[in-house]
This record gives structure tokens, C-alpha cells and sequence, in this order.
């Protein structure tokens, strides 16, 4: 037991005094400084005020201007540290798109098998006269989870991660990296989004995993991420699935929310081990 605490004390000590950390954290407070003077008008004008849950329309206009600050600071650091975004994992060669394509196809197929396999079981219900209302989401949704898929790629295992791996082993900095992704979702919603902090974290090891297995391309982690985003929104917004009440909702997920239950941890899981079978 001495041994364990003297081992995370060091290692909570070695935390502090990482460059790599403080790094990290100036990113994220320019971030949000660019931010916030973006932010705190469009609440304003959208009428929304913290802890107060975030609805679709005013969720939307909040997150584009995050992400349109994005680029700039990521910008700012690439040309601190003397780096291109190739070097965090974006390359606009041919390969990324057959990549992306790939990662899409597997989150998919992925959200399917989970869904499928509750419908079999009569824990969820497809609402077929919903389908008509996918047609008009479809396209841009699909845009929306590529937008978000490559600017939380960019920062979290581009920049993040290759930032952590200076005083980190690998598996130590995408451990890091994925807390900071996880709890970075906890500023839309508090309430909700606890119960998926342990799904969030285990999303950004196997978003990691995806940087590793595409030889430290992100174009299959952008395709993963962007497929989870297009698929979920789409079943959502459309409707297309209302649950039975019949399963555990400690399976099914807190509040209808995959993450937040063994079904979308036991999907992620699934993921990571298909990723480990691909050649590479």
C-alpha cells in the first residue's frame, strides 16, 4: 500500500511540473479566452444561462463558434512548437478519405449491431413512420459529425495527445488525454453527462487507438468519431428508436444514452478490438 502511494504521489508530482501539462492547459485557456467573447452574447441572445441544460438550437450556435476559434489556436500552437497539422495527424493525402470512409462505415456498423441487438431482445422499438424525417437530416448531420469528428481529433489525439506523449509513455498520455476529453463535455451538461464520463474516457483510449493502428494518421479516428456523431444524432433528431422500458437501464444507458450504459461501453469495447485485428 506505501509502495502505491508513493508511486501516485510521484507520479501526481511529476503531473505538476510536466511542460507537456502546462502546455495543455495554456491551449485550453486560450481557447476559451477566444471564446467566451463569442459565447456570452450568443447565451444571451439564445436565453441560456448555466447549470440550465442546453436545448438542440442553442447548443448548435454555442458549439460552431467553439469550433471556429478551434483552428486559429491550434494554428498558434503548431507554429509555437514549430509543427504542421500533418504532424498531429491531419494529412489531406489521398489515403485519409479511404481511411475516413472506413472509420465511418465501422461506427456505423457498430451503433447497428448495438441497437439490433436490442431490438431482438424487445428493448428498444423502431418507430418506422418516422422514417421519412431522416431524409431531411441526413446530409447535414453527416457534415455536422465531420466538422465536430475532425476539430475534437485535431485537439485531443493531435495536438493533446502528441503534447502528453513528450513526458508521458504512450498509454499514459492517451489515459490523460482522455479524462480531459471526457470531462471537457461536462460544459454543455452536468447532469446528464456524468453518467457517460466513464464511456467518454473510454471513447477517446479507443480514438487513441485508432491514431496508433493508422500509423499516427487520424483519418480512421475522424471517420470513428464522425460515424458515432452521424449515427446517434440521426436516430435522435428522427426518432427512429423509443425504448420499451423492458431492458436494464443500466445496459440500455442512463436517460437513453448509450454511453451511460454496458451497451455503448460493450460497442466501444467491441470497436477497439476490431481496430487491434486490422492489419497494420
Amino acid at each position: 500500500m506505501a509502495i502505491f502511494v508513493q508511486t501516485a504521489s510521484e507520479w501526481l508530482v511529476s503531473l505538476k511540473t510536466s511542460t507537456a501539462v502546462v502546455k495543455a492547459l495554456a491551449f485550453f485557456l486560450a481557447w476559451a479566452v477566444f471564446w467566451l467573447p463569442l459565447a456570452i452574447p450568443l447565451a444571451i441572445l439564445l436565453k441560456w444561462r448555466p447549470p440550465k441544460p442546453l436545448v438542440t438550437e442553442q447548443k448548435l450556435p454555442l458549439l460552431a463558434a467553439l469550433y471556429l476559434v478551434a483552428p486559429l489556436i491550434l494554428w498558434g500552437a503548431s507554429w509555437v512548437d514549430e509543427v504542421s497539422f500533418s504532424d498531429y495527424g491531419l494529412n489531406w493525402e489521398l489515403t485519409i478519405l479511404s481511411d475516413l470512409s472506413l472509420g465511418l462505415g465501422m461506427g456505423i456498423l457498430g451503433l447497428a449491431i448495438v441497437f439490433t441487438s436490442q431490438w431482438k431482445l424487445g428493448w428498444v422499438k423502431w418507430q418506422g413512420e418516422n422514417w421519412q424525417g431522416l431524409g431531411k437530416i441526413l446530409l447535414p448531420v453527416l457534415l455536422l459529425g465531420l466538422w465536430i469528428g475532425v476539430t475534437e481529433e485535431l485537439v485531443f489525439r493531435g495536438f493533446l495527445q502528441n503534447e502528453l506523449q513528450h513526458d508521458y509513455p504512450i498509454w499514459g498520455s492517451a489515459a490523460i488525454a482522455s479524462i480531459i476529453f471526457a470531462l471537457s463535455h461536462l460544459i454543455w451538461e452536468q447532469e446528464n453527462t456524468l453518467p457517460q464520463l466513464p464511456g467518454l474516457w473510454l471513447m477517446g483510449m479507443v480514438l487513441v487507438l485508432a491514431r496508433w493502428v493508422d500509423s499516427g494518421s487520424l483519418g480512421l479516428a475522424w471517420g470513428l468519431h464522425a460515424g458515432w456523431i452521424w449515427g446517434l444524432t440521426c436516430l435522435n433528431e428522427a426518432q427512429l428508436i423509443s425504448y420499451t422500458g423492458k431492458g436494464p437501464m443500466w445496459v440500455t444507458g442512463l436517460a437513453g444514452n448509450p454511453l451511460a450504459g454496458i451497451a455503448g461501453l460493450v460497442c466501444l469495447l467491441l470497436t477497439g478490438t476490431f481496430l487491434i485485428l486490422l492489419p497494420h
